[in-house]
C-alpha cells in the first residue's frame, strides 16, 4: 500500500512538473507573442507625425501596398519615410549598415570581414560625394524622407515598440540620415556587379595554369593580351584569402524585360512587362507603393530606405529595366615602394596615396584599428583582409565609387509625361548600368541603355591592368546620345534578357560578360509566334518554363555519345532526355537529370585544377563550360576534356556519376524522380539562421517545389542543395489602354513583420503566377489612416 502511494504521489509530481512546464512554456510564448506583437504598424485611425504640414491618408490595400496621397511633395515623402519605416525599419538598417561597413556593431565578430570589403570599396564616401551634387528640390526629398523615418523612430522608442530584431540583437537604431538613402543605392549598384572578380580570376589562372588551359577559361581572347601578359606575368601576387573572401554579389542578377507596340497588342495599346532577377528572401528587396501629391501620381517599387519609385508607372508612362553588365570595374596592379608603403609608381614618379582611417567598432570585443588605402585609381582590394603590405597590390577603379545622381534621376523619371522627357531624366542615372524599356499611352515603345560605361586607352576589362603607367587609363565615358538605343521598332517589340544588346558594329566597347541567350530568344520566340498579344501571354511568359539551353545541349550530349559503350541505366537516361519536351516542370524527371548532369560537369571539369577559394572568383562559368562543348561537339576538343580522358569519356563517366548520385537520393526509378524534389523555392529571413527557434518564427513556409531554372525565363536559380534563392523578385504588367492599373507580384510579400498578413502572403501568387492589381485610383477598400501634424 505504501509502495502503490509513493508511485501516486510521485506521479503527481511529474504531472505537476510537467503541467508548471507547459504553463511556464505557454506563458512565454504569450508574451513573446504579446511583445513582438507591439511593433506591429498602426493601420487604421490617426497618428500625429511630428514635422507635417498638412494631412497624409495612407490606404493598404489587400496585398499590403501603401497608397499614399497628401497635398504637397514634403508631406508626400515625409509619409513615404515613416510608412516605409512602418514596414521595413530593421531591414532599412541592416541595409545601410551592410553598405556601411558597421554589421559588426550589432552582430560581433562574424562580421568583421564583411565589413572591412565594404569599408575598403567605400560606398558610403561615395555617397558622401554624391550628396553635394543633387539638385536643391532632390536634397530636400532626400531631407524630408530622413524626417519621416526618424518620426517613426523616435515614436517607436518612446512607445517601445521598436521591431523585435532591435531587442534581440540588443541595440537601438541610429537616425536615419540623407547619406543613408545614397548608401543604399550605392550598394544597388555593388550588387549588380561590374566583373572585377572575373579579372582577378584570369590574372590567377596565367598565372597558375598552362596558358591554352588559362585562355580557355576566357570569355574571349582579349584586346592587347600580349602585352597586358608580358608586362604583368613577372610580378608576383599574395593571393591567400585577401583576394578570396570578398562578397561577391549573385552572378545570376539579372532581369527579363519586353515591351510590345499597340500593332501587336489585342488591346491596340503598348504592353510593358518587367521582372528584376535578385536575391530572394525575406523580407522582399522591393517595396511596392503608390505615391499621390499635386505634382506626382506614380506606382511602383523601390529598395527599403530609398524615396521615390524606381520601377513602375505613373499616368502616362510605364518602365521597366534589366542589368546591362557592362565592363565598369578594372583592377589595376601597383607596384609599391620597398620601403614607404604608402607611395605607389606611377609614369616613373612616386605617388603618395589617401590614407583613410576607419576603426572598426565590433559588438563585444575591442574596436579594430583598420585603414584603406586608396592610390589615384582606387582603393587597394587585395589586402582588405590580411594587411601584409604585399609589393604589388590590386586597385579599383569603379563607375559606382564616383560621385552619381541615381536619385535625381528617378524623381524626375517619376514626373516624366514622355519618352522625352524620361530620356532626359535617365541621363543622371549613371550607375548601375540599365537596359530601360518605355511605354506610354501614346503608342510610342523605346529602349535605353543608361548609365556610364568607360572608354580605355588600352586593354578591355578582361585582365587587371599595370597601374605604374598612365597608358591604360580612362579617357572619358560613351557619350549618353550614342549609348544603345531603339525607338519603335518595326518588329513591334523589345526585350532584354541581359543578353547582348550591341551588334558587331558597334564602336565601343561595352561588355565580354553577357548572360547566354536562352532567355532572351525564348521571349523573342513567343513574342513573334503570335500576331496579336494579350496581357495573359504576358503573364504567361514571365513563368514560361521552356529551357533552351536544354533545347540546345541535348542534341549535341546524345549525338556525343551514340555508339558508345553504356551501362544500361546510362541509355535509360539518355532515351529519358531524348523524349524530354524541355520543359523546366517541377514534377518532371528530365530536367533533374539534366540540371544535375549539367552541373557536374561544370564542377569535374575544374575540381582538380583550380582550388576552391578561387572557384568563387570564377565568372561566367556556366557559359565557358557551355562554349567549351559546343566547340568539342565540333571536333574542337579542349585540353580541360583531354586530361579528363576526352570529350566522350568526360560525358560518360559524369553521366554514371550523376545516376550513381541520383539512385541515392530519388530511387531507382529514374521515372518517379522530380526536378521539384531537388528544386524548391524558400525566402528565408536573413536572422532565421542564429537558432532553430527564430527559424520557426521567421521562416513560416518551407521549401517548396517550383518550376523553372537559371534558363528559363520564369527564372528560379539555386544553390548547391537545389534551393531556389534567386529569380523574379518582383513581377510587374501593364497594359497602357489604361494607365490606372497594373499587375504585380511581391515574393514573398510586403512586410517585414512576421505577424503581419502581409509578410508572406505573395509566395503562393510567386509560385502559381498569381497576380494583384495595383491602381492609382482611390482605393475603395482596406486600411485606412490618417497622418496628421503634430499639435
Amino acid at each position: 500500500m505504501e509502495i502503490k502511494l509513493k508511485k501516486n504521489r510521485k506521479r503527481t509530481i511529474i504531472i505537476g512538473g510537467v503541467a508548471f512546464l507547459f504553463l511556464c512554456m505557454t506563458s512565454l510564448i504569450f508574451y513573446a507573442d504579446s511583445f513582438i506583437g507591439r511593433s506591429l504598424p498602426q493601420l487604421e485611425g490617426e497618428l500625429a507625425v511630428p514635422g507635417l504640414s498638412g494631412e497624409v491618408e495612407v490606404v493598404r490595400d489587400g496585398k499590403g501596398v501603401p497608397h499614399l496621397s497628401a497635398s504637397s511633395d514634403r508631406d508626400l515623402y515625409m509619409a513615404q519615410g515613416y510608412i516605409q519605416a512602418q514596414d521595413r525599419l530593421f531591414q532599412m538598417d541592416l541595409s545601410r549598415r551592410q553598405a556601411s561597413g558597421r554589421l559588426s556593431e550589432v552582430v560581433g565578430e562574424k562580421a568583421v570581414d564583411r565589413d572591412k570589403f565594404f569599408r575598403t570599396l567605400g560606398l558610403r564616401r561615395a555617397a558622401e560625394a554624391s550628396l553635394e551634387g543633387y539638385s536643391p528640390e532632390v536634397k530636400e526629398i532626400l531631407g524630408w524622407f530622413a524626417d519621416g523615418v526618424n518620426a517613426y523612430i523616435q515614436d517607436s522608442k518612446e512607445k517601445k515598440t521598436l521591431p523585435a530584431e532591435f531587442t534581440l540583437l540588443g541595440y537601438e537604431p541610429e537616425k536615419w540620415t540623407e547619406v543613408d538613402s545614397l548608401t543604399i543605392g550605392k550598394y544597388m549598384a555593388f550588387d549588380l556587379g561590374g566583373h572585377w572578380q572575373g579579372q582577378a580570376f584570369r590574372y590567377w589562372a596565367l598565372q597558375s595554369l598552362p596558358e591554352d588551359k588559362a585562355m580557355d577559361l576566357f570569355p574571349s581572347y582579349p584586346e592587347d593580351a600580349p602585352t597586358i601578359i608580358d608586362e604583368t606575368k613577372e610580378l608576383s601576387m599574395k593571393w591567400g584569402n585577401a583576394i578570396s573572401e570578398p562578397v561577391i554579389p549573385p552572378e545570376m542578377n539579372g532581369s527579363n524585360n519586353w515591351v510590345v507596340s499597340g500593332s501587336k497588342s489585342e488591346s491596340g495599346y503598348p504592353m510593358l512587362a518587367d521582372d528584376p532577377h535578385l536575391s530572394l528572401g525575406s523580407p522582399s528587396i522591393w517595396y511596392q507603393m503608390h505615391l499621390e501629391s499635386p505634382d506626382v501620381n506614380v506606382s511602383g517599387v523601390i529598395f527599403a530606405g530609398i524615396p521615390g519609385i524606381i520601377l513602375g508607372h505613373n499616368e502616362t508612362i510605364a518602365w521597366g529595366v534589366t542589368n546591362t553588365g557592362p565592363d565598369v570595374q578594372d583592377l589595376y596592379i601597383e607596384k609599391r615602394h620597398k620601403e614607404e608603403k604608402n607611395q605607389f609608381l606611377y609614369d616613373g614618379k612616386w605617388e603618395e596615396a589617401e590614407v583613410i582611417k576607419e576603426p572598426i567598432t565590433v559588438k563585444d570585443s575591442e574596436t579594430i584599428p583598420y585603414e584603406v588605402t586608396v592610390t589615384r585609381h582606387g582603393p587597394i582590394v587585395s589586402e582588405f583582409a590580411n594587411q601584409d603590405d604585399s609589393e604589388n597590390a590590386l586597385s579599383m577603379r569603379w563607375t559606382a565609387l564616383d560621385p552619381s545622381l541615381e536619385l535625381q534621376a528617378i524623381i524626375d523619371m517619376n514626373k516624366a509625361s514622355n519618352w522625352t522627357e524620361f530620356e532626359k531624366a535617365m541621363e543622371d542615372f549613371h550607375t548601375p548600368t540599365q537596359n530601360f524599356v518605355f511605354a506610354d499611352k501614346d503608342g510610342t515603345i523605346a529602349y535605353k541603355a543608361n548609365g556610364k560605361i568607360p572608354i580605355r586607352k588600352k586593354g578591355d576589362g578582361l585582365l587587371p591592368v599595370p597601374g605604374w603607367t598612365s597608358d591604360y587609363e580612362w579617357t572619358g565615358f560613351i557619350p549618353y546620345e550614342e549609348l544603345p538605343r531603339v525607338v519603335n521598332p518595326a518588329e513591334g517589340y523589345i526585350a532584354t534578357a541581359n543578353n547582348k544588346v550591341i551588334g558587331d558594329g558597334y564602336p565601343y566597347h561595352i561588355s565580354h560578360h553577357w548572360a547566354g541567350p536562352y532567355r532572351y530568344m525564348r521571349i523573342s520566340e513567343v513574342l513573334e509566334s503570335k500576331e496579336k498579344l494579350t496581357k495573359q501571354d504576358m503573364k504567361d511568359l514571365q513563368h514560361d518554363h521552356m529551357n533552351l539551353q536544354a533545347r540546345e545541349f541535348v542534341p549535341l550530349l546524345l549525338n556525343a555519345l551514340e555508339g558508345k559503350e553504356l551501362s544500361v541505366q546510362s541509355r535509360e537516361a539518355l532515351q529519358l532526355l531524348a523524349e524530354w519536351d524541355y520543359e523546366d516542370d517541377a514534377d518532371a524527371a528530365a530536367p533533374l537529370l539534366f540540371h544535375q548532369w549539367m552541373d557536374r560537369m561544370s564542377n569535374e571539369l575544374f575540381d582538380d585544377s583550380i582550388p576552391t577559394d578561387m572557384m568563387k572568383l570564377f565568372e561566367g562559368k556556366q557559359n565557358v563550360v557551355d562554349e567549351l562543348i559546343r566547340k568539342a561537339a565540333k571536333g574542337k576538343v579542349s585540353p580541360w576534356f583531354t586530361e579528363q580522358g576526352g570529350f566522350e569519356s568526360f560525358l560518360a563517366e559524369s553521366l554514371a556519376d550523376t545516376l550513381e548520385d541520383g539512385f541515392d537520393r530519388y530511387g531507382s526509378n529514374m521515372d518517379e524522380w522530380a526536378w521539384g524534389e531537388y528544386h524548391r523555392v524558400y525566402f528565408e529571413n536573413p536572422l532565421s539562421s542564429a537558432s532553430s527557434i527564430l527559424e520557426w518564427f521567421l521562416n513560416r513556409r518551407s521549401p517548396e517545389p517550383v518550376g523553372g531554372s537559371r534558363a528559363t525565363v520564369g527564372a528560379a536559380s539555386y544553390n548547391d542543395e537545389g534551393i531556389v534563392n534567386h529569380g523574379g523578385s518582383w513581377r510587374f504588367i501593364i497594359d497602357t489602354v489604361d494607365m490606372s492599373k497594373a499587375d504585380h507580384i511581391v515574393g514573398p510579400g510586403q512586410s517585414g513583420h512576421f505577424k503581419s498578413p502581409w509578410y508572406d502572403d505573395q509566395i503562393d501568387d510567386w509560385i502559381k503566377g498569381t497576380y494583384h492589381e495595383t491602381t492609382l485610383k482611390p482605393t475603395a477598400d482596406g486600411k485606412r489612416l490618417r497622418l496628421v501634424p503634430e499639435t
